[in-house]
């Protein structure tokens, strides 16, 4: 019995370091974006990723089919090309806070994509929960002033945040079927190794870009790809074994309020009275859809 409550302790530690890891993300990589190509930012990152979870992924061979496979190299394409490009890019205009806010978009298009391709279905609660998260995505890029505001008014860059988020969030939903052949932490190296090579080729053959890494540079690249990126994953993965997914969730999606606060102390940049409503509303709204009765998985 005390085993079975240090580690429901445990987990909740794990959850809650993984939502401070993730909170960090667009507070490390925002200054990084200024200076160094969003794309080989990107690229070294999932690199860095790849080889830090190395030693967590099994070593045990598994017999895949060409369709597994070829899920596999989707997800890559997915997760760790297209949404870590759009969102760096979208990083260079968007502030760190919007971008940690903007976050919690990955749920809201997660359960989508699972209604909409995936034969799960919502119940009332569920699509309560996903307008909730809507409407916070809409508070921060418009703050709510609908007098003067147009379309033309959102920057392209903040909409490839959010894009970034669906990217995510399909490769989250590809994933799930995956994970029943594979270790998750194999998926993910796999991935990030994927992603991580690829990306590299596009920045130096596609792009001509410069490898112009300065030296004060390399410890916060090395921050962004160990901490921000493969051990909150790690953490989070650690937090679903030992308390289970609703509440991982829960605890994982305060990682927005982590990146507002560290976004203020470390970037200096002021929180607004329509980012602190968003972040209320968005994080009630995942705290809703995480919720065994939100969402009907089919059988």
């Amino acid at each position: 019995m005390l085993q079975k409550y240090d580690q429901s302790q445990l987990g909740y530690v794990f959850a809650i370091l993984a939502a401070v890891m993730f909170g960090s993300v667009s507070v490390i990589a925002k200054p990084l974006v200024s200076s160094v190509d969003p794309i080989l930012l990107a690229s070294l990152v999932y690199i860095i990723s790849a080889i830090t979870l190395s030693p967590f992924a099994q070593k045990k061979k598994k017999s895949l089919t060409k369709k597994d496979l070829l899920l596999v190299f989707s997800i890559a394409i997915c997760g760790a090309v297209i949404a870590p490009s759009l969102y760096f890019v979208g990083l260079t205009h968007a502030s760190a806070s919007d971008a940690a806010l903007i976050a919690n978009g990955e749920v809201f298009f997660s359960v989508l994509l699972a209604v909409m391709f995936f034969r799960e279905r919502l119940k009332l609660v569920g699509g309560i929960a996903v307008l909730l998260v809507l409407a916070g995505m809409v508070i921060i890029t418009t703050n709510l002033d609908f007098t003067t505001f147009t379309l033309q008014q959102i920057h392209y860059k903040d909409m490839l945040l959010i894009f970034s988020m669906l990217f995510w969030a399909l490769d989250n939903n590809l994933s799930r079927y995956l994970a029943q052949k594979m270790d998750v932490a194999n998926i993910v190296q796999i991935k990030s190794a994927i992603g991580g090579i690829m990306l590299f080729v596009i920045a130096l053959l596609v792009f001509r870009v410069d490898i112009n890494i300065e030296v004060e540079q390399i410890i916060p690249i090395l921050l962004l790809g160990t901490v921000g990126f493969a051990a909150s994953l790690y953490f989070f993965l650690q937090g679903l074994k030992r308390i289970g997914t609703v509440r991982t969730i829960t605890i994982f999606s305060m990682s927005s309020i982590f990146g507002l606060v560290a976004a203020s102390i470390f970037l200096s940049e002021q929180i607004g009275f329509h980012q602190i409503v968003a972040a209320g509303i968005m994080i009630f709204g995942v705290y809703l859809v995480s919720r065994k009765e939100s969402v009907i998985s089919p059988v």
